[in-house]
């Protein structure tokens, strides 16, 4: 052992001796540390971006203060502290200096003056030498700890103080490390584990101080002892890793203090401004953290770190916290990150927290990923966001910590980390801060590093952002996106996309200027080596700018690149990705305006399909199908849809586009949209040479399809159906002659025109193609088209066999004479370039022409009928008599033997055969030809005959008069025949509708021979049928004798014959009224309007019968409303006819009129129809005399739905005419009431009246119109009784409305109607009440404004007392009386005369109702003072009304003779008002008074004098009116000698030359002597009066009243 010691210090003095002096340490401190290697397990990333962010913080202050190998308290030390002492004595120069600090020390200025020379001599540098010797003794050191040497404890003491002072402190970075392991060795070696508790107190020294304590160094020299910040770093850092080693030997339960001691120690250390220390001490406390009771104070070293990371004071405390949370972390286990929240704090500190929290945040961020690598992956993609939102703070230090963090995040992340972080590096992008911006591309740049297969997925979607990057406003950005794709191209592994790399980064960089060139390029280039994944990513952003340029050559390319780039890539499958982005560009250039580009975008996409498979494009085939159908789009996107489907399903092979075509395609052809049978039409365009000779079996399918194109009713879609057919023919025409021309064939005969037409065309392509010749659109006249055509001709013939060389040639020859001109050209055309001699091809085919023009002409169809007829006709004028033998037989014995269709051919066929033929051949054959044409003129079918008839004409035009004799005398022979008739019949009446002038004045005498019989009237009818353009001459010779021979029968017995010739008659009639031109339907209404005013009953019903069919037979063509009137004139008339038969004709009629006629025209008839009824019932009441005004019923209304047929007219005018149509149809329908009776118009007949006009009153209508309705209205109550109850409430509420109307007529009106409606009324209380609150003045504010309030208070008033008069008795409230009652005292006094007439009457209709009280009523209102005129004029009318009403003969005496002296008293009132209602109260009381004499006695001087002539007119009527009221109650009253006086002072007034006063007393006399009594009452006057006064009343009694009626008088 005392070897080893003595060797052991001979080892140090060696090391010692080559140790470089301590002045040579600044130098050290100048140059930055070498990176470490061995122990340090830091790397070097972390250490390069750790200084860096160290020496970045608060450089200020760090000038200011060198901070030394103490303790975390020395970074606190104030400024005034200039050197510190350890323990061991040294002192610790502090470099910091006070640049404001002007004070000298003297020590410094001795120093400047010392000899330089003495310095240098003193400095001993170190060398390699030097180096060497350290080295080995290190070596040696280590070697003998690994032989389990064991050493004393002084010894060992030694050793470790050694190593701590001079190897740690070393200025040689090999040295310190070779020191650094030695001391690890020793620590972790069985020498220590006995010496373990002096050498943690020796070592936790060192960790705190930086020093090793000089005595114990025993013997050793200590002059060369480092005391620099640096050498305090590595002997701390060293100090941490021999703890960590010598930690090992401490037990978990035994050492379980040691270990917390050591725990603190290590946590203390952090704080060291050293980042090499704080990695060394993160490295250790990891390994401690599961020894002892460290897992129990995880939560509480986490809390502090946490704390001491976001919220130290220093930078080096906040960097060494972070490397203790991550040395924790990586100690207790990764699920303490979640249990005690670390990632959520940091997290929150990265987002909301201050900058020295964010900076902590991502310390520990970098170091966590750093410490804890794949296992922190999934926290990263959490803590994302956060991190590249730290890129655009504000602080400088958040950015570079951000900076240095995310840098190693990323080199730490593996493939599917790359995948999970993507979306949000690429979410950063679209961030407004350019820093955020460029961080993000950083990160993208850094995924270039990634495995082959990571990046194969990741490049697709990271250099497309990149390349977007380049139009960013800020230059970094740009910069930044720039060196990230120079990245990617550097791990190009393509020999021949590296040479033009960077022409394709020039190109994403300058897209407008570089794209065509990049393409350019890559066309150029020869590939030998397969396309790579980071190739693909350059690549494919250029192919996605090309496809969307403008140029239509940088889209070829760019499609052409596209289409074939997976023949370049080892696995298709790296194409994928890229599908996204190039599909949507390659679709766009698929519907280009440009054809070549839709061409090569076609065939990109069926390449693509054909390398990956159909089943990597799901969405491609329904789109393009979608695009084929779309009726948005245009023909240009459907074409290049169609090409694009086209490619794609080739590419799926034969049986695919089979499926595709029958199930999904040719099904489209019949879809009612356009487009999409263009779609269709577009893929048959471009199948046919896409698939080449597999189309084949498609032919017979598709073909079709294509025919029925070719007739589309749209323009677009028919050019696309040529088109296809053109591609088809040419390019299969020849091989498939048999699988297309049946097609064209069909095509030929088709009903549409336009399929012609294309078939034509078509057919002409087909024959070209065969036999080598165009169709010439010029004459083809020349010789070179006659040879052409010759040739054609032969090789036609040769290709297609004889037989179907003239099948198609007739058939073309056929299409010659078609209906259409277009066909007809295009038929011309073609026969031409394939026919050189027309007759003799004629001769050759003949036999199968005339076939198929006897087919067509048998076919039934008229246009294939007709060309077959042309043709014939065309072959006739071309061949003559060489064909007229053959052709005639042939039709004569089709006319024969024929069916229907047969027959209609033949004569369509010799139609044109005679019109075709000259004269000398149709007289050849004339009399074939007219027994042929009488024999179609009496066919059964009636298409036949107008054929025959135009035979027939033609050959009138040619032969003339000849064969009308020959032809119509047979005809009408033949219509005697029984069994001949009806052909006859048929056969004139063809003729006559082309030759009726001709024939009608020769027919129709003989079919009016009298009596007509059935036969006779059947023929005629058929007739009319034919010839309504000119049968109306003689309708004033068919009408007369038809209606006679009709009247005539109906007057008889009819047997079974005269049934039958009724019913022919009847017919004929109708015939006739429904086939006359218009021209004649104004002579035919006159003709039997002339014959409705027929003495006899029966001509006048079968007028109104015809005019019924006529307007039946006319109902269609509407016109003859012109004559509507004319026919309202004679059946109105007819509905006040005697004879029933007629009325029900009439009525029928007028039915038949208002059905068939709308109501709009009707209505503008109404007020015609109303004077006519008006003028009808006029002239009754005075035909048939002694009716006057008494009740007249209209005959024609009168009958079961009598008023139908005029009801819709006049409710039509009621709703919807004008005012004076409305006034008009009101009134009116009130006159046809008034002629009803009322058990026509009960029931629902009188709702259907009622429900128009209770709709129509409440309108804005004018008053005549208003007053018309409620008229009306009134009627209605007067007729309809009970049926009308549930309308009560609209009545009610109808005439309550009307009387604030401004019309005073109409208020009038509507108190009569409110009077009506009280015997149907139950409900009369609601009623009452709102009169009373109107009377009062308390109505609608605007309702009384508009009307007058004064007015509208009369009116109530009086509709008050009208209503209490007629419903009062109904009342069943008992304040509704006396509330009316109440209203009439009110207003009794008004100052309006009306009001206080109202008031008047109001009292007494209450009194009436209320008589027990009348006496004291009247007495109690006789009381007041009779001062103004208000109150005489209100007195007095209370009494005039008191007296007239039920309630007068009871009133009590003394109530009477006060009346009485108020009449004396007020009949002299100067107001005429006043005096006129006071003489009518007194003529009234002479019939109340109970003693009648001495009433007369009392008032005769005071009323006669009233009588007087020269009085006024408003008095004399008065008390004429008083005086009828007074005889009605006492009849017999006037018969005395007072009485007689009255008698003859009226006699005087009616014999006055005032009309209104002479009507009044007229009245009066009438009722005084009893003129509807008999002349009992004028025999008592004239036997008491004088001579000459007797005189005049016999002479007033003769003339005047015993004409009168009846005397209503209105109270």
């Amino acid at each position: 052992v005392g070897t080893v010691g003595k060797n052991l210090t001979v080892l140090f003095k060696s090391y010692i001796e080559s140790y470089p002096t301590a002045t040579s340490e600044v130098n050290d401190e100048k140059v930055p540390d070498p990176p470490k290697t061995g122990l340090a397990d830091k790397p070097k990333t972390a250490s390069k971006t750790s200084k860096s962010s160290l020496t970045t913080k608060k450089t200020t202050k760090t000038k200011k203060k060198a901070i030394g190998t103490s303790a975390i308290a020395a970074l606190t030390t104030t400024k005034k502290k200039t050197t510190k002492k350890s323990k061991g004595g040294a002192a610790i120069t502090l470099t910091s200096t006070k640049k404001k600090d002007k004070s000298l020390d003297k020590n410094m200025l001795t120093a400047q003056f010392e000899s330089s020379k003495k310095k240098e001599k003193e400095v001993e540098k170190d060398n390699e030498q030097k180096t060497a010797i350290r080295n080995g003794v290190l070596r040696v050191i280590t070697a003998s700890t690994r032989c389990n040497l064991q050493l004393e404890a002084p010894l060992l003491e030694l050793l470790v103080v050694f190593l701590l002072a001079y190897g740690l402190a070393d200025v040689n970075e090999s040295v310190r490390v070779a020191a650094t392991n030695a001391l690890r060795d020793v620590a972790a070696s069985g020498l220590a584990k006995e010496a373990t508790d002096f050498l943690l107190p020796l070592l936790e020294t060192c960790l705190k101080t930086g020093n090793v304590d000089k005595s114990c160094f025993q013997d050793l020299p200590t002059e060369k002892i480092f005391g620099s910040t640096a050498a305090s770093d590595n002997r701390k850092e060293g100090v941490v890793i021999a703890l960590g080693a010598a930690a090992v030997h401490l037990n978990n339960d035994a050492d379980a203090d040691k270990i917390d001691e050591t725990c603190d120690m290590l946590i203390t250390a952090l704080s060291t401004p050293s980042e090499s220390v704080q990695s060394s001490v993160a490295l250790c406390l990891s390994k401690l953290m599961k020894k002892g009771r460290m897992q129990e104070r995880t939560e509480p070293l986490l809390s502090k770190l946490m704390n001491e990371c976001l919220r130290g004071k220093t930078l080096a405390s906040r960097r060494g916290a972070a490397y203790g949370i991550s040395a924790v972390v990586k100690g207790s286990g990764i699920a303490s990150l979640k249990k005690f929240q670390i990632v959520t704090q940091l997290e929150n500190a990265c987002s909301t927290g201050s900058s020295q929290e964010k900076e902590g945040a991502l310390f520990a961020i970098e170091l966590l990923s750093n410490r804890l690598g794949l296992l922190f992956e999934p926290y990263v993609i959490v803590l994302l966001p956060s991190l590249l939102q730290s890129f655009s703070d504000t602080s400088i230090h958040v950015r570079t910590a951000a900076n240095s963090s995310i840098g190693l995040v990323m080199s730490k992340l593996s493939g599917h980390g790359v995948k999970l972080l993507m979306p949000a590096v690429l979410l950063a992008l679209e961030s407004e801060d350019w820093r955020t911006k460029q961080a993000s591309i950083h990160m993208l740049g850094t995924m270039s590093h990634c495995a082959p297969k990571q990046l194969a997925s990741c490049l697709p979607k990271v250099v497309p952002k990149l390349t977007e990057s380049f139009s960013d406003t800020h230059p970094k950005v740009k910069a930044s996106a720039k060196d990230a794709l120079e990245e990617i191209s550097k791990v190009i592994r393509n020999p021949e996309i590296s040479e033009i790399s960077s022409i394709l980064l020039h190109a994403l960089t300058d897209p407008s200027n570089s794209t065509s060139i990049a393409l350019e390029s890559l066309i150029e280039t020869e590939f030998l080596h397969a396309i790579d994944a980071a190739s693909l990513s350059l690549i494919v952003p250029v192919l996605h700018r090309g496809l969307r340029d403008r140029a239509a050559t940088t889209k070829r390319y760019a499609a052409l690149i596209a289409g074939n780039i997976c023949t370049m890539i080892n696995e298709p499958k790296d194409f994928v990705p890229y599908l996204p982005m190039l599909l949507p560009d390659l679709k766009g250039v698929l519907v280009d305006p440009i054809p070549d580009c839709r061409s090569i975008s076609a065939k990109a996409l069926g390449s693509l399909t054909r390398s990956l498979g159909e089943a990597t494009f799901p969405d491609l085939r329904p789109w393009l199908i979608n695009t084929l159908k779309s009726s948005d789009g245009t023909s240009v996107e459907r074409s290049g849809a169609a090409q694009g489907l086209t490619e794609v399903i080739c590419a799926g092979g034969a049986s695919l586009v089979e499926n595709v075509m029958r199930d999904e395609i040719l099904p489209l052809i019949s879809h009612p949209s356009p487009a999409y049978r263009e779609g269709v039409l577009w893929v048959l365009t471009f199948l046919p040479s896409t698939l080449g000779q597999a189309f084949a079996p498609l032919i017979e399918s598709s073909f079709p399809a294509l025919i029925s194109g070719l007739s589309d009713e749209n323009e677009p879609v028919r050019d696309v159906a040529m088109r296809a057919g053109r591609v088809t023919i040419r390019s299969h025409g020849k091989a498939h002659v048999d699988k297309i021309l049946p097609s064209l064939e069909n095509g030929l005969n088709n009903e549409d025109y336009r399929i012609r037409a294309a078939s034509l065309n078509l057919m002409g392509d087909l024959l070209g193609s065969i036999g080598g010749s165009k169709v010439s659109k010029s004459d083809g006249d020349t010789q070179d088209d006659i040879r052409q055509a010759e040739r054609a001709q032969a090789q036609i013939a040769l290709v297609l066999g004889p037989d179907t060389r003239k099948r198609v040639l007739s058939s073309l020859y056929l299409k010659r004479s078609d209906t259409t001109a277009i066909v007809r050209q295009s038929a011309v055309q073609v026969w031409k370039s394939v026919v050189s001699v027309t007759p003799r091809t004629l001769k050759e085919i003949l036999d199968t022409l005339v076939g198929q023009i006897v087919t067509a002409l048998a076919s039934g169809h008229p246009d294939h009928t007709q060309v077959a007829g042309r043709c014939l006709g065309d072959i006739v004028s071309k061949l003559g008599d060489t064909v007229l033998p053959e052709i005639i037989p042939v039709l004569r014995d089709a006319l024969y033997r024929g069916d229907i269709h047969t027959r209609l051919g033949a004569c369509v066929g010799l139609n044109e055969v005679i019109g075709c033929s000259s004269k000398e051949q149709i007289a050849k054959y004339l009399e074939i030809l007219v027994k042929a044409v009488k024999d179609a003129l009496c066919d059964d079918l009636e298409e036949v005959r107008e054929m025959a008839a135009s035979c027939f004409q033609s050959l009138y035009v040619v032969v003339g008069d000849k064969v009308l004799d020959e032809v119509v005398p047979a005809l009408l022979v033949g219509m005697d025949d029984k069994n001949s008739r009806m052909k006859s019949i048929n056969g004139l009446t063809s003729i006559l509708k082309i030759r009726s002038k001709e024939l009608l004045p020769y027919l129709i005498p003989r079919l009016l021979r009298q009596p007509i019989s059935a036969n006779q009237a059947t023929a005629l009818g058929s007739i009319c049928t034919v010839t309504g353009n000119s049968i109306h001459l003689f309708v004033s010779s068919i009408i007369p004798i038809f209606l006679s021979q009709l009247v005539a029968l109906q007057d008889a017995d009819m047997d079974e014959e005269d049934k039958e010739r009724d019913e022919a008659m009847r017919d004929c009639l109708s015939s006739l009224c429904n086939s006359i031109g218009t021209d004649g339907v104004n002579v035919l209404v006159n003709e039997i309007a002339s014959k409705c005013s027929s003495d006899k009953a029966g001509m006048r019903k079968e007028c109104c019968w015809l005019f019924k069919v006529f307007i039946e037979e006319r109902k269609e063509k509407e016109d003859f409303y012109g004559q509507i009137p004319v026919m309202l004139r004679e059946l109105l008339y007819r509905l006040n006819d005697e004879n029933d038969a007629v009325l029900t004709a009439s009525n029928s009629a007028l039915s038949s009129l208002s059905k068939t006629v709308s109501p709009e025209e009707l209505v503008e008839h109404i007020e015609f129809i109303r004077n006519l009824i008006a003028s009808m019932v006029s002239e009754a009441r005075r035909r048939k005399g002694g009716v006057g005004d008494g009740e007249f019923l209209l005959p024609g209304f009168n009958r079961p739905k009598g008023l139908e047929p005029l009801l819709p007219i006049y409710q039509r005018g009621i709703l919807y005419g004008s005012a004076n149509i409305r006034e008009v149809s009101a009134a009116g329908l009130g006159e046809l009431v008034v002629i009803t009776a009322n058990k026509f118009l009960s029931g629902p007949f009188i709702i259907k009246l009622t429900g128009p006009l209770l709709r129509i009153v409440g309108d804005r209508n004018p008053s005549s119109v208003k007053i018309a309705i409620i008229k009306t209205l009134g009627l209605i109550l007067t007729k309809g009784g009970a049926s009308l109850r549930a309308f009560v409430p609209q009545f009610q509420t109808t005439f309550s409305k009307a009387l604030t109307d401004p019309s005073r007529q109409v208020r009038i009106e509507a108190i009569k109607a409110l009077g009506l409606l009280m015997p149907l009324s139950t409900r009369v209380d609601p009623l009452l009440k709102e009169l009373v609150s109107n009377s009062l003045g308390n109505g609608a504010v605007s309702t009384l404004e508009s009307a007058g309030l004064v007015a509208v208070q009369t009116a109530t008033l009086e509709a008050l007392a009208n209503v209490l008069k007629k419903g009062g008795k109904k009342a069943k409230l008992p304040d509704s009386i006396p509330s009316a009652l109440k209203a009439g005292r009110t207003c009794l006094f008004h100052e309006d005369e009306g009001v206080r007439i109202g008031a008047a009457k109001v009292i007494a209709s209450s009194c009436e109702l209320s008589s027990e009280g009348a006496s004291e009523i009247v007495a109690e209102l006789l009381q007041n003072e009779t001062n103004s005129i208000e109150v005489k004029h209100g007195l007095i009318s209370l009494c005039r009304y008191i007296l007239s009403s039920d309630v007068g003969p009871i009133l009590q005496t003394e109530v009477i003779e006060e009346i009485k002296e108020l009449v004396v008293k007020l009949i002299q009132d100067d107001s005429v008002l006043v005096k006129e209602m006071a003489v009518t109260a007194g003529a009234i009381i002479l019939g109340v008074d109970s003693d009648s004499d001495a009433c007369m006695e009392f008032l005769e001087g005071p009323l006669l004098k009233c009588m007087s002539p020269k009085e006024t007119m408003e008095v004399l009527k008065g008390i004429a009116k008083g005086l009828c009221i007074a005889v009605q109650l006492k009849p017999g009253m006037f018969t005395t000698k007072i009485g007689r006086s009255f008698l003859e002072a009226a006699l005087e007034n009616a014999m006055s030359g005032n009309q209104r006063v002479q009507l009044a007393y007229n009245d009066f006399l009438w009722l005084a002597l009893r003129v509807q009594e008999g002349e009992e009452g004028l025999l008592q006057y004239t036997e008491a009066a004088m001579f000459d006064k007797a005189k005049k009343m016999k002479s007033l009694y003769s003339k005047v009243l015993i004409r009168i009626k009846g005397v209503e008088i209105e109270d």
